[in-house]
């Protein structure tokens, strides 16, 4: 009775002394978004991920990522929408669209490539991006 007690004692002391350092989600600002044509060798068979193959048009979406925190984020999930002339959404029933490996201190640039049906009439319209990632690594 007496050794189970000090053990918890132990144990407490111990968590109290010593904490794993905290996983928090950071958010990024993600802005001056634009996008262009893939170079030919990234857009060679392209196809869409809808069982068959389908025709697609290759795009790197360019932008800045703006980390407001005096670390580097890592793993940051890049979400948005995508949308065609026609305001029809390019990727149906998904907001995440890629991730940024890392994100320093400041402002930097990303980019992320995406693939869009063929028949989906352009200009392309990017809205609702942001982005959160992690203050320590979490992928190893």
């Amino acid at each position: 009775m007496i050794a189970s007690i000090i053990m918890s004692c132990l144990i407490a002391f111990i968590s109290w002394v010593w904490t794993p350092p905290a996983l928090a989600l950071t958010q990024i600002k993600l802005f001056d978004l634009s996008y262009s044509e893939c170079p030919a060798e990234l857009a060679k068979g392209a196809v869409t991920s809808g069982g068959s193959a389908a025709a697609a048009n290759c795009f790197i979406v360019t932008g800045k990522a703006e980390n407001g925190t005096y670390k580097t984020v890592y793993d940051a999930d890049i979400f948005g929408r995508i949308y065609d002339a026609n305001n029809d959404p390019i990727i149906q029933n998904r907001t995440r669209l890629g991730s940024i490996a890392e994100v320093p201190p400041g402002i930097s640039d990303f980019e992320l490539r995406i693939s869009v049906p063929a028949n989906q009439p352009l200009p392309l319209k990017l809205k609702q991006f942001k982005a959160s990632g992690f203050s320590a690594q979490v992928r190893r």
